[in-house]
């Protein structure tokens, strides 16, 4: 009985590390991410494309008001996987923090400094009392004097830098379909292909180009973009068509 009292302490202490080194709640808020709908980001010579799952539990409800891509500056996209409100809060964060640089010192923000700034947020409220850690992840995509940069935020405040990257639900069918399948010399609509292919391969099913959020910034003019649903649907009919052969 003592034994699992003192391990219901471990669980519940945000600020209290178990005898095994583990911190539960930060490993609660993974749990998070996970049942969140996945998010891929890829990074090609040309740009940065990232893409979210964004299914609606109801066709009553309006897809546009899921928001899983988001835009941090001019020159950097975030995609998100886990809880919403935990995005759009870390998001604020990261919009503030872009234009605090550009009002202090008249320069866009780099994406690295960018990303640094937010898990550091993130890290803190790993040793807070009274509070919890964020049930989100985050893929931090953008362009650094012309060079694509892409970056994974976990919840215990440590960032990485990625090729290609996978957040939230499904995330080793995904990251194990980019690992077989992205190639350093892609450029933008194969970097947007390979994204959905990626979450097709989760779906076992090609995605619907309404179901999907996408969202491109190239260093052609360091701007992001979304991309249209009209040119989803052509790609989208790219990837079905071989099935479609195979079939035959």
């Amino acid at each position: 009985m003592q034994g699992q009292s003192n391990q219901q302490a471990y669980d519940r202490g945000i600020t209290i590390f178990s005898p095994d080194g583990r911190l539960y709640q930060v490993e609660y808020a993974r749990e998070a991410v996970k049942r969140g709908t996945a998010s891929v980001g890829l990074r090609t010579p040309d740009g940065v494309v990232l893409a979210a799952n964004r299914q609606v539990s109801s066709p009553l409800m309006e897809r546009e008001s899921v928001e899983k891509i988001h835009k941090a500056d001019d020159h950097v996209g975030v995609a998100s996987a886990g809880h919403v409100a935990d995005a759009r809060q870390l998001v604020d964060l990261a919009r503030r923090r872009a234009q605090g640089e550009q009002l202090r010192y008249g320069q866009r923000i780099g994406v690295e400094t960018l990303t640094r700034a937010v898990t550091d947020h993130i890290q803190e409220y790993t040793q807070t009392g009274g509070a919890r850690p964020f049930g989100v992840a985050l893929l931090v995509g953008g362009i650094d004097d012309g060079e694509p940069k892409l970056f994974e935020t976990d919840p215990s405040g440590t960032d990485y830098e990625w090729k290609a990257a996978a957040i939230g639900g499904d995330r080793d069918t995904i990251q194990g379909y980019l690992e077989e399948h992205y190639r350093e010399d892609l450029d933008v609509d194969a970097g947007i292909e390979l994204a959905l292919s990626a979450l097709s391969e989760a779906e076992e099913e090609v995605v619907d180009p309404e179901d999907v959020d996408v969202a491109t910034i190239t260093t052609e003019d360091e701007s992001f973009h979304s991309v249209e649903t009209d040119h989803l649907e052509s790609i989208v009919a790219e990837i079905d068509q071989p099935e479609e052969e195979t079939d035959e």
